[in-house]
C-alpha cells in the first residue's frame, strides 16, 4: 500500500513529528533513542527476573514490566499491549508463558488503561493536533526500543503482541517499523473502513483519520512478516467473525487459530500454538 504523495505533517511538543499520508497511514518522522530508567529488579525462584521501568514517550512516563528468563545468551523480546482496562500487573500470563519459553517481554501500562476516545482523538486530529492513539502506537514503539537495549535481549529480534484493544495497536506499530519480526493479536479486529463508500457527502478529513487508526489500513505494510491471530469462537465482546475478516485481508506468512470457547483475551488453550508461532516469527 503507498502512501500519498500529500499528506498532514504536524510538530508535537516532541521533537519528533507524525504525519498521515492521503491513504491513512501513521508515520512519525524519526524516533530517538527512548530515555529509561529502572525502578526496581527482583529475581523469582526460578531465576526469573523481573524489572520495574518508566520510559520517556510523548508527552507521558509510560511505567512497564520486563521479564526475561535467566539464560545464558541474548534472547528474543515481545512487547506486550494489554487490553482495555488492563494494567501491566494483571497481565501476567502471557509474559509467564514466554518466559517459560525463553522469550523476554516488556508489559507496558498504557494511556488511559488502553481505554480509547475516536471522537475526542478526531477533534485532536482536526485540530492539528497529535491524537491518544497515535501516542499509544509511538509507546509500543517506544517500549520494543527499552527492551532491544536490554543486555539479556537480541535487540534484532523483537515482535509485538497485543490483546483486544492491544492489538490493534500492535499491528500498527508492527506495520510501520520494519524491524519488528512479526505481530500476534490475541481477540482483536480491525474497523473495516475500507467498506465505507467514498463520496462528495463523506468529510475526507475524517476519513482519513479513522483509516490511520484502523488496522485493517495497515496490513500490506507487514507483508513478508509473520500475521498471527488467535480468537476465541464465541468471544462476545470482538466476535470471530470480525477477527475472520482482518484475518482474510491480510498477506501470507499469516495464521488465525480458533479458540474453543468464550474467552475475550488470552487462554491457557493458546499456548501451544504461541510457542509454535513465535518459533517461526524468530527464525
Amino acid at each position: 500500500m503507498a502512501a500519498g504523495a500529500f499528506g498532514i505533517m504536524h510538530s508535537s511538543d516532541d521533537s519528533e513529528q507524525w504525519s498521515v499520508s492521503d491513504d491513512g497511514i501513521l508515520s512519525y518522522s524519526q524516533m530517538d533513542e527512548t530515555e529509561y530508567s529502572v525502578t526496581s529488579v527482583t529475581v523469582a525462584d526460578d531465576n526469573t527476573r523481573l524489572k520495574t521501568v518508566t520510559f520517556k514517550s510523548r508527552d507521558s512516563d509510560i511505567e512497564a514490566l520486563i521479564q526475561f528468563p535467566d539464560m545464558d545468551t541474548p534472547i528474543p523480546g515481545v512487547v506486550i499491549l494489554p487490553g482495555a482496562g488492563v494494567s501491566k500487573e494483571q497481565q501476567t500470563a502471557v509474559p509467564q508463558l514466554l518466559s517459560s519459553l525463553g522469550y523476554a517481554s516488556i508489559t507496558i501500562d498504557q494511556r488511559n488503561l488502553g481505554g480509547i476516545n475516536p471522537q475526542g482523538d478526531l477533534a485532536l486530529y482536526m485540530n492539528g493536533t497529535e491524537p491518544v492513539e497515535y501516542m499509544m502506537v509511538y509507546d509500543a514503539l517506544a517500549a520494543a526500543n527499552v527492551l532491544a537495549e536490554q543486555s539479556a535481549v537480541d535487540g534484532d529480534n523483537i515482535a509485538m503482541l497485543g490483546l483486544s484493544n492491544g492489538g490493534r495497536f500492535a499491528i500498527i506499530a508492527t506495520a510501520i517499523k520494519p524491524e519488528i519480526k512479526g505481530v500476534i493479536g490475541i481477540s482483536t479486529s480491525g474497523y473495516d473502513t475500507d467498506s465505507i463508500e467514498v463520496d462528495e457527502t463523506i468529510n475526507m478529513t475524517a476519513y482519513q483519520f479513522y483509516r490511520s487508526i484502523d488496522p485493517d489500513n495497515y496490513l500490506e505494510l507487514i507483508s513478508s512478516r509473520r500475521f498471527v491471530m488467535l480468537h476465541s469462537v464465541n468471544d462476545s465482546i470482538i466476535p470471530y467473525e470480525l477477527a475472520l475478516r482482518t484475518f482474510d485481508k491480510a498477506e501470507e506468512p499469516k495464521a488465525i487459530y480458533p479458540i474453543n470457547g468464550s474467552t475475550h483475551g488470552y487462554t491457557q488453550l493458546m499456548a501451544e500454538d504461541i510457542e509454535k508461532e513465535l518459533a517461526m516469527i524468530f527464525q
